[in-house]
């Protein structure tokens, strides 16, 4: 095991957002969950905060309304059917992924950096969207997963990757955070090159709602967050997820020792993080944490 969850009593972490609000100053919500739309909330804080960002934002998966059924079995195929990976259009979809990305890039610190994951529904029109706007891409990382989604129609390659986009804020960006030895370590290969291999969210990981069926359908991995956490901030940086989900973001932070802040606005997963962040996360092995893992994979593929 990497990690272990220790129980943590406490005052609730969560922040209603209310309208008659005007402002945020960073302590007050430093470390904490702000229920809210994410766009209402960002404007409200000052400039050049935050010493990293970590985007999941909606894939836009443009499923079919209709019911994907295998062709071999009746049964039905689960994936991202919630509302809010719903759009009308690309150019809805684009003027979103546009609208956060410029919010966030003023709350960047100069020395900054930000990571967008998405799959290949999305991602280069996100990539674009970051050029036009300014960014400059430092790196793409391939995460390759282990145990991805089986390909149960048959008439494409089975889609066991997902790209994170790693950029700072314009051109002329210097002394961002970037831990080589960290970066080594996760990638594969022994340059550690930008390709990241390990499972899906799954098992003691994945959220449950009352009934006992994943409470989110998108949850990143401990392991992931873990990853892009380390090999871009240092102790007692402040890190952003404007978009938080299951809150895996400020999870794995306060475990390393940072800080953060986290948006959500669907109640269900604010309530799925409170109760998250009663449990601290011990991650046990910082140092050398899959090299093993990666080899022993490589070697079967």
């Amino acid at each position: 095991m990497y990690c272990e969850f220790l129980f943590e009593s406490g005052d609730s972490m969560v922040i209603e957002d209310r309208k008659e609000k005007e402002r945020y100053q960073i302590e007050e919500i430093k470390n904490k969950v702000i229920w809210g739309d994410t766009f209402e909330v960002l404007k409200k804080m000052d400039d050049e905060v935050f010493d990293m960002v970590f985007i999941d934002p909606p894939y836009f998966l443009q499923l079919p309304s209709k019911e994907l059924r295998r062709w071999t079995v009746k049964t039905v195929v689960e994936g991202v059917n919630d509302d809010w990976d719903k759009f009308s259009s690309f150019q809805e979809y684009d003027n979103f992924i546009q609208r956060l990305l410029t919010e966030i890039k003023r709350l960047m610190k100069p020395t900054a950096t930000i990571w967008v994951i998405a799959t290949y529904h999305s991602i280069f029109r996100i990539g674009k969207i970051m050029q036009d706007l300014g960014y400059w891409i430092l790196n793409d990382v391939i995460w390759v997963k282990t145990n991805p989604m089986p390909n149960w129609l048959g008439v494409r390659f089975t889609n066991a990757t997902e790209t994170l986009i790693w950029a700072v804020k314009d051109k002329s960006a210097k002394r961002y955070t970037f831990n080589k030895e960290y970066a080594k370590e996760f990638g594969i290969g022994k340059v550690g090159a930008n390709v990241w291999v390990l499972p899906l969210c799954w098992g003691y990981e994945r959220l449950k709602d009352e009934e006992g069926k994943k409470l989110h359908s998108t949850q990143k991995p401990i392991e992931l967050l873990k990853r892009v956490i380390l090999t871009s901030t240092k102790e007692g940086d402040l890190v952003l997820d404007p978009v938080a989900g299951t809150g895996t973001t400020g999870y794995v932070a306060k475990a390393l020792k940072r800080n953060f802040v986290m948006i959500e606005i669907n109640q269900k997963y604010v309530k799925g993080i409170e109760e998250r962040l009663k449990y601290s996360l011990k991650i046990t092995d910082i140092s050398r944490p899959s090299k093993k893992y990666i080899n022993n994979y490589i070697k079967m593929v």
